[in-house]
């Protein structure tokens, strides 16, 4: 009974102690656009790095996240860690970013470094947009894999590709800018136009459309690899295609809000986040990371899988070969939007009414447009909180 009543009182004092640690932390808000299966082991090491540190997530898709923040009516978070460089660079531009250069930073892949002084942001990994396409159900259906993104045009696929909105999703935003670039603004703007009449909805995310071809409940989905990888590895049924004219790609990186309460704890976690052991834990789910050496891709990632002398394989030095979201902008207002805070807000309408579909378990309010009126923020409201995976 002694005993007992000694190790209840030990389990009080640890208890006791636990709470007054937690309790001298500082709270350090941080946004994200991680995924969820990334968020303890991030979590977990940045407390580890710094210890005087509680750090509070502020997770969504990289547009709501971008247009919350410039926004700012809510207030902004303290950092932006593992949020899509091009939503940085509008905050950088808007000055709400605070100038520091990590320690460490230099050692950073050239194309990974913030090149305008003064310095105000790192990035941290790259990932491109890839099609998950089901296997199973084209040996079912004899449906050809799509080589090429014009291959989604094929008639056998109406109906069956699920596409990340672009207005609210960092893969969705990612995918209409390699197009735009690789080839051409019009006709990127035509086959996008052609693609709308192939896809069955717009989820808000760049997970789920993989997460759908992965379930069979869509033959392709427009994702990024890392997501394919995961789904690949738990064993869904589909190939990963990296169509062969060429894809966008983009990084994730991290940075530093202005006016932040806790400008040296901030700065703390900044210097791990550029260094090399930081960079082995992207490694983990990402093919392509910041700091030179640092590879541990997964076999089903494609950048593991392709040579250095391919071409469509990332370049990692120099300019990324997908234009920033500043420089898209002209593009999308040439169309009759205008880009704000990520979303493209549009004042034309719709060719055709709004009506309501029901596809495979999801439900969505899909207008019918053009492609420039469908980039608009008209797609908010239309929210399918049924299909919707953040």
């Amino acid at each position: 009974m002694a005993g007992g009543l000694i190790l209840g009182a030990i389990g009080l004092a640890a208890a006791a102690a636990a709470g007054a640690e937690a309790a001298e932390r500082t709270r350090l808000r941080i946004a994200t656009a991680f995924e969820p299966e990334q968020i303890a082991a991030a979590k977990q090491a940045i407390e580890a790095a710094v210890p005087e540190v509680e750090v509070v997530w502020e997770r969504a898709a990289t547009g709501i996240l971008t247009e919350r923040i410039l926004d700012g009516t809510e207030g902004r978070p303290d950092m932006a860690f593992g949020l899509a460089v091009t939503s940085l660079l509008q905050f950088e531009q808007a000055g709400l970013l605070a100038a520091y250069t990590p320690k460490g930073a230099e050692r950073l892949r050239t194309s990974f470094r913030d090149p305008a002084p003064p310095y105000s942001w790192s990035g941290m990994d790259a990932f491109l947009g890839v099609i998950c396409f089901n296997a199973e159900a084209a040996a079912r259906e004899r449906l050809s894999r799509p080589n090429f993104w014009r291959d989604l045009l094929n008639p056998l696929l109406k109906g069956r590709v699920v596409m990340p909105d672009p207005t609210r999703s960092g893969t969705g935003y990612m995918l209409v800018s390699g197009w735009l670039q690789s080839m051409g603004e019009e006709p990127a703007w035509a086959f996008m136009d052609a693609l709308h009449e192939q896809v069955a909805t717009y989820p808000p995310s760049g997970t789920a459309p993989c997460a759908e071809a992965a379930a069979g409940r869509m033959a392709a989905g427009l994702s990024f690899d890392m997501r394919a990888a995961t789904e690949k590895g738990a064993g869904a049924p589909i190939d990963i295609v990296v169509p062969v004219d060429g894809t966008g790609w983009d990084q994730e990186g991290l940075a530093i809000f202005a006016g932040t309460a806790h400008p040296d704890l901030a700065r703390r976690v900044a210097d791990w986040g550029v260094s090399r052991e930081a960079n082995q834990l992207y490694a983990q789910t990402y093919a392509v990371v910041a700091y030179p050496g640092v590879s541990n891709p997964a076999p089903d990632l494609p950048a593991a899988r392709r040579g250095a002398d391919d071409p469509h394989r990332p370049r990692l030095d120099g300019e990324p070969p997908r234009p920033h979201r500043r420089r898209v902008a002209p593009t999308l207002r040439r169309q009759g939007g205008a880009l704000r805070g990520g979303v493209v807000a549009s004042d034309r309408s719709p060719s055709r009414p709004v009506r309501t579909r029901r596809r495979r378990g999801c439900s969505r309010m899909r207008p019918r447009s053009t492609a420039a009126a469908r980039l608009q923020a008209k797609f908010s409201p239309l929210r399918n909180t049924s299909c919707e995976r953040q």
